[in-house]
């Protein structure tokens, strides 16, 4: 069928809603607006879906999410009697239609035969994979679209460890996905008839505080934060999300007196009023809290994203203003402080372990190897993480105090296998008040540990591709640098060129060609002469490609140059 087709055949459809069917209606004589909603369906990929929301069929609304749902029950079904009786939990975020989404999927999983536990209103994701673990669920779904703009939503698939789904299920989610029927295949009950069933079981504040217990468990020196609780003062924002009851909450027990919450930013709202964007890498969310912060004197501002996986920190610096440290830099201050206070505390495992992914700061290694740990590279994303965690625990190889990525992502007990802001907020208000008590802030913190490792420096490039012509860009960007690997970058001799596509290494003075452990993704890597690492990789779930700059150096001036000699190379691949 071609797009036109299919934009008839979802016209003429009884599923749709009068609302919908005038949405399309309105767009009847707009051909590029058609393609670009039925031109594919939205790509089910291991992390789910992700899309704008709107009527048609690479769009986020209740048919998609039904669809999906089917599909993904269809692989559940398959698992046999015992996995489907486990049952999968279910939760969503702050965003416009999460709710909804949410009930339609449970009651496709009802009508299904496959249980259903829902929680009762919006939830952190790290409490979503927490639940499957605790109640031996064989999946989860977690309605979200994280930090995107306020007109996406997603759809987040976990399996029975509480990561997010494996590359062979979710294979075969999108396979039965194109085989069936967008209407015709679903299976549904109805809500109210599922819940007084019993085939929908509503989770709340139970499971609420089985999951703070776990958070609180991940303490190492209460006694530090007792010690400065009169004194210390932070800021905390939810961006208007998840985050809002749970952070404050664990901050709480925790022994903080002084959280000022952001009280604009606490109202739930997935139009994101305050924000242009509610990601807490974009400094500029954070002007609100920088006001209270200056006028209560605080020196330390936290902020969660809509769905509380990632969290974004600023601090004070000597001048008196507030500094963004970004997702690398917290990551290395967290993991230096871990290995210190679990020293002190005595709760330092006998194999230590760091991970981290690919393109996350080589810092974290220096920091991990320079006290006795190991650390090992993962791909992107949660899902790798938590694999390469279980394997090393299982195994017995090592114990991981701290899985993170550039991003603002942080892991940390065993109780999740996925980002958790909660529990990360609850560390990096320790450590900051444990560097109080040094009377330093985590600025100061931070400029010390250059002293100590060495100066590194970072930087993502976002090349925005949007459209249909994007997704072809991006594909050809790809094929260009695979076809003509680069020799030189920005006047400087490439040594090694690495794709992990294939996992072949090239070194480019011999042409020697390894392997190494890593293949399997559309990244590749170059390994510069001054030290530099640049990684290139198209986002899975937004129209971009991404370019990591990963520089260490003399000093920071040094790092700085660097970073800005090879930015202005990635800008030249734009086209």
């Amino acid at each position: 069928m071609s797009y036109r087709d299919t934009y008839e055949a979802w016209l003429a459809s009884p599923a749709l809603s009068a609302a919908e069917k005038a949405e399309l209606e309105a767009i009847k004589n707009d051909d590029k607006e058609i393609e670009s909603r039925f031109f594919d369906q939205l790509a089910f990929g291991t992390a789910g879906l992700r899309g704008t929301m709107g009527a048609g069929l690479y769009r986020m609304n209740v048919h998609v999410i039904r669809h999906a749902t089917q599909a993904f029950a269809q692989v559940i079904l398959e698992e046999g009697p015992e996995a489907v009786q486990r049952g999968v939990a279910i939760c969503f975020d702050c965003r416009n239609n999460s709710d909804i989404f949410a009930r339609e999927a449970a009651c496709v999983m009802a009508g299904n035969g496959i249980p259903v536990r829902l929680f009762e209103s919006l939830r952190p994701t790290p409490e979503l994979s927490f639940a499957v673990r605790e109640y031996g669920c064989i999946a989860g779904i977690n309605v979200t679209a994280s930090h995107n703009p306020k007109e996406y939503n997603g759809y987040k698939v976990y399996w029975e460890d509480g990561a997010q789904l494996p590359p062979k299920h979710a294979d075969e989610v999108a396979r039965k996905m194109k085989e069936l029927d967008v209407f015709a295949c679903v299976k549904t009950m109805d809500y109210d008839e599922a819940v007084s069933q019993g085939k929908i079981v509503i989770m709340g504040q139970e499971t609420d505080e089985k999951f703070l217990a776990n958070v609180m468990a991940q303490v190492n020196d209460k006694a530090v934060v007792d010690k400065v609780a009169d004194t210390f003062k932070m800021v905390y924002t939810p961006f208007h999300g998840t985050g809002h009851k749970l952070i404050p909450e664990a901050l709480k027990r925790l022994g903080m007196k002084h959280v000022i919450c952001v009280p604009e930013q606490m109202v739930i709202d997935g139009d994101f009023p305050t924000v242009v964007s509610p990601n807490p890498e974009n400094p500029e969310g954070f002007y609100l809290a920088v006001d209270i912060a200056k006028k209560e004197g605080a020196d330390f501002i936290l902020g969660s994203d809509p769905d509380a996986d990632r969290v974004g920190i600023m601090v004070r610096t000597g001048d008196g203003d507030f500094k963004v440290i970004s997702g690398n830099q917290t990551g290395v201050l967290l993991l230096d402080y871990l290995i210190g206070a679990m020293k002190r505390s005595g709760k330092l495992p006998e194999k230590p372990v760091a991970l981290k992914t690919i393109v996350t700061t080589e810092m974290a290694r220096k920091v991990a190897e320079v006290n006795g740990l190991q650390c090992f590279d993962t791909f992107t994303g949660f899902k790798f993480l938590a694999q390469k965690k279980d394997q090393l625990e299982e195994s017995g190889e090592g114990t991981v105090l701290l899985s993170f990525e550039e991003s603002y992502g942080y892991m940390l007990g065993s109780f999740v296998r996925d980002k958790d802001a909660v529990t990360a907020s609850l560390i990096l208000t320790e450590m900051a008040a444990w560097y109080a008590d040094q009377g330093m802030t985590l600025y100061d913190a931070l400029m010390a540990l250059y002293e100590k490792y060495g100066f590194y420096g970072e930087r993502t490039m976002n090349l925005v591709m949007p459209g249909l012509d994007g997704l072809k860009k991006m594909a050809q960007l790809m094929t260009d640098l695979r076809d003509n690997a680069p020799v030189e970058i920005a006047g400087v001799a490439v040594t090694q060129q690495k794709d992990y596509k294939d996992g072949s290494v090239v070194t480019v003075a011999t042409g020697e060609k390894t392997t190494m452990e890593l293949s399997g993704s559309n990244v590749l890597r170059y390994e510069m002469a001054d030290g530099t690492s640049l990684i290139v990789r198209p986002s899975g779930t937004e129209p971009k490609v991404k370019v990591y700059i990963l520089a260490n150096g003399t000093s920071k001036n040094d790092c700085d140059a660097k970073v800005a000699k090879y930015a202005a190379w990635a800008e030249t691949l734009k086209g």
